[in-house]
């Protein structure tokens, strides 16, 4: 996924400024008819932006990730707002431990970064198993239409002053596939930049091969839509959410 986090969880939260998590909040109180008293699964929780939002609205929260890094600014992250939310290092594709619960979700594509269709679909199956009878998933990624045009307009560039960085992108090894190499320079205390670097790989599939794979793990589907509105996707739709249900 890739090569490491530990750097990159300390600048995440500045790079995730624009991303509108309360529109997620109100897509799963859309899914869950209401949050609050909802045992929620975080899947992909990185550094808890969402997972104490939905914490705030009376959910029982409990965070999953495979950085440890991004963990332990989520776990510094609930404790400093007193929300007793749980957090768990464990790769999604084998999530393991948890049922019962009455919702997941798998927010700002990470789910894209489980490249391997096999592990996709492991994902589904065990998720599956970590829900109530009912309960619902929702989660998003990229549209093919962004891993095959979008993403191969790079370099892309970044400057807000105290965060800068250059994302180079090719072709990844599977169909619909990026591969990523940003370095990164941060402004230290005493004015100067520090550069770290991070690989990562991203794959995306048709989303007809998403409801298979879905339906195989015994989900049916409720809604599929774009974009953060609620129309269906297009040819030219960057981002797919899905709302599923056990």
């Amino acid at each position: 996924m890739t090569q490491a986090y530990s750097e990159f969880a300390a600048v995440y939260d500045e790079l995730m400024a624009d991303i509108p998590y309360d529109a997620y909040v109100d897509i799963i109180d859309v899914a869950t008819n209401g949050i609050s008293g909802k045992r929620i699964l975080d899947i992909g929780c990185g550094t808890g932006l969402l997972s104490v939002k939905l914490a705030k609205q009376g959910a029982d929260v409990t965070g999953i990730d495979l950085s440890q890094d991004m963990l332990a600014v989520a776990e510094q992250r609930a404790q400093s707002l007193a929300l007793p939310v749980r957090f768990k290092q464990q790769p999604m594709q084998q999530l393991d431990g948890f049922t019962d619960y009455d919702v997941a979700v798998i927010a700002i594509d990470s789910l894209n970064y489980v490249v391997d269709k096999e592990d996709v679909l492991a994902t589904f199956h065990r998720v599956y198993s970590a829900l109530a009878a009912g309960g619902v998933l929702v989660f998003d990624v990229h549209s093919i239409f962004k891993t095959d045009e979008i993403f191969m307009e790079g370099p892309f560039t970044f400057d807000n002053g105290h965060i800068a960085y250059i994302w180079e992108t090719d072709e990844g090894a599977h169909p619909h596939s990026v591969y990523s190499q940003l370095a990164f320079f941060v402004e230290g205390q005493d004015g100067l930049y520090k550069r770290f670097d991070e690989v990562h790989s991203q794959r995306s599939f048709p989303i007809q091969e998403y409801v298979e794979m879905l339906m195989d793990a015994g989900f049916s589907i409720e809604r599929i839509f774009a974009d953060w509105e609620d129309e269906p996707p297009y040819e030219e739709s960057e981002r797919i959410f899905f709302q599923v249900r056990k």
